[in-house]
């Protein structure tokens, strides 16, 4: 089970950091580097910034969930 919850602790940060630079800043962010074009077309669409934050939620979620039980698990073992 520590094996589990260290390596989805691992792939959860991971997937956390790239989640988070793809969201779009004020600034442009480093999502308005992956293709200009498509950029501007997505840009009015508030669908694909919906699902990229829940998704990106959803990710937070299951990373505070590893953590916690690698803590209940450090304590009880």
């Amino acid at each position: 089970m520590e094996l589990f919850l260290d390596i989805l602790l691992v792939i959860t940060s991971l997937l956390l950091i790239l989640l988070v630079l793809l969201h779009r800043a004020k600034g442009g962010g480093l999502s308005s580097l992956f293709g200009g074009g498509v950029q501007s077309s997505l840009s009015g669409s508030t669908v694909v910034e919906k699902n990229l934050d829940r998704l990106t939620v959803f990710t937070a979620l299951i990373w505070v969930i590893s953590i916690v039980g690698i803590g209940l698990e450090i304590k009880f073992a």
